[in-house]
């Protein structure tokens, strides 16, 4: 198993040992020191630092494996590491920072699943240096993935629909760190994280965060700590932080992610503000969200995530409550009929009065009560086709089955005055024929008088 050196500058921090292979020495022996420089491996006899996962800022990062675990758990160990070079008024102030962000995961990482939890932190003296020498380190959650720094070098730039699932999940973690009192300082590519298996964001690095409190004239002025072209304004000139502060750094982070570009590539320093529209293919109203979240006042931008959140989803305009009305009465809406719809309904109704003639007589013989029936049944017929209830082939339809029907009564036999000789079929066919005809010229005759009287009034 190999072990990763902490001590800043050894020039053979890679450590090889055998026997580590071996679970239960692995588990069990004390200690372990570096071959080169002598700095003790196995950090307070717990954790192993196994590969340098990076340095910047005022630390390095280890991948490490906590050997008190069943499973040998994956974390992640940064340590601190300050540059020689710095006066005592800065160390102070990069310890502090190292020290704030071990606080703020023990706070904020227990109770928001996306950002790291905070495991141990602790220091660890260096018996081989001439003077006291101390290394500070904190053991925070391994998320295994990548920084959107990194995905943007592999996969080139992102789309609008990609950065709006980094800014529904980035901005519920902001909402709660504000919510809790703390704002970032830091937002940028490196510092968002995707999990690989579940897709989540993680906010990273809370290293630069500033607490926000409550008291009577305290400026809560800047430390100077932030990322050149992330920050905004009020950061930089060392002024006030706010919430929308952190906004302002999470937009030029999606400026960078949807151009590809660093942030000095898209501000004009002349005219003081943000050219990148035209280098990005977006929607106008979520280009209108992030300009407002990068403007240089912080009261002129979003106060909270929140509001960015709203922003971005549009809503439906709330339904208009009518007036009370009184239910209207249902009726049919009829259309006007056409010249052949005319023609075809007049046949019709000539046919069936034909064939209903026929029918009355044959059973109620030449009475007052079969001329009453057949009266009622061509109205009725005659309403349905103004209702639509029938029409186009149901006319074609009903007019063959009631032929068929009728043809097979046999009580035609006797209504002499119809029926003398013949085929009863053909007799009914020629005698409904007649009466089509006959309809087709009331019909005809109507539809003029009814022309006439609608130019004339």
């Amino acid at each position: 198993m190999q072990l990763h050196c902490t001590r800043p500058g050894c020039a053979r921090p890679a450590n090889h040992f055998a026997d580590l292979d071996d679970p239960n020495i692995l588990k069990s022996v004390p200690q372990k020191f570096c071959m080169h420089c002598g700095m003790s491996l196995i950090l307070v006899g717990r954790y192993l630092p196994t590969k340098l996962l990076g340095r910047g800022g005022f630390g390095a990062a280890f991948l490490a494996r906590d050997r008190y675990t069943p499973g040998m758990r994956q974390c992640v160990v940064k340590q601190f590491q300050p540059a020689g070079t710095l006066k005592p008024a800065q160390l102070k102030i990069a310890q502090d920072l190292f020290e704030r962000e071990a606080e703020v995961l023990e706070q904020l990482g227990r109770e928001h699943p996306q950002i790291p939890d905070l495991f141990a932190f602790f220091e660890v003296s260096d018996p081989n240096a001439k003077k006291d020498t101390k290394f500070f380190y904190l053991v925070q959650e391994f998320v295994d993935g990548q920084t959107l720094e990194e995905e943007l070098a592999q996969n080139g730039r992102f789309s609008e629909s990609e950065i709006c699932k980094v800014l529904e999940q980035t901005l519920k973690i902001l909402e709660f760190v504000h919510e809790n009192g703390s704002i970032h300082r830091d937002i940028k590519p490196s510092n968002i994280m995707r999990h690989k298996k579940n897709e989540r964001f993680y906010l990273l690095d809370f290293g630069a965060v500033k607490f926000v409190t409550k008291a009577v004239g305290n400026t809560q002025s800047s430390t100077g700590i932030y990322s050149a072209g992330f920050a905004p304004p009020e950061q930089v000139s060392g002024s006030q932080v706010f919430p929308s502060s952190d906004l302002y750094a999470l937009a030029v982070t999606c400026l960078m992610l949807l151009t590809g570009k660093p942030p000095q590539d898209l501000f004009d320093s002349y005219n003081n503000t943000w050219i990148w529209r035209k280098q990005a293919q977006v929607s106008s109203q979520f280009a209108d969200v992030l300009d407002r979240m990068l403007r240089h006042a912080p009261t002129d931008r979003f106060q909270s995530a929140d509001e960015v959140l709203a922003a971005l989803t549009p809503k439906a305009a709330p339904p208009i409550s009518p007036r009370p009305q009184p239910k209207p009465q249902r009726l049919p809406v009829v259309a006007r009929f056409s010249t052949s719809e005319w023609i075809g309904g007049s046949l019709f109704t000539g046919f069936e009065g034909g064939i209903l003639a026929i029918a009355m007589v044959s059973l109620l013989g030449t009475t007052l009560i079969s001329a009453a029936f057949w009266l009622a049944l061509i109205g009725t017929l005659l309403l349905a086709q103004y209702w639509r209830l029938i029409e186009k082939i149901d006319l074609i339809i009903l007019a063959i089955v009631s032929f068929l029907v009728v043809g097979f009564m046999r009580q035609l036999n006797s209504a002499g005055w119809i029926i003398q000789a013949g085929h009863p079929f053909l007799n009914v066919l020629i005698f409904a024929g007649l009466t089509a005809l006959v309809g087709l010229a009331i019909g005809l005759i109507f539809r003029l008088i009814f022309s006439l009287a609608s130019r004339i009034l």
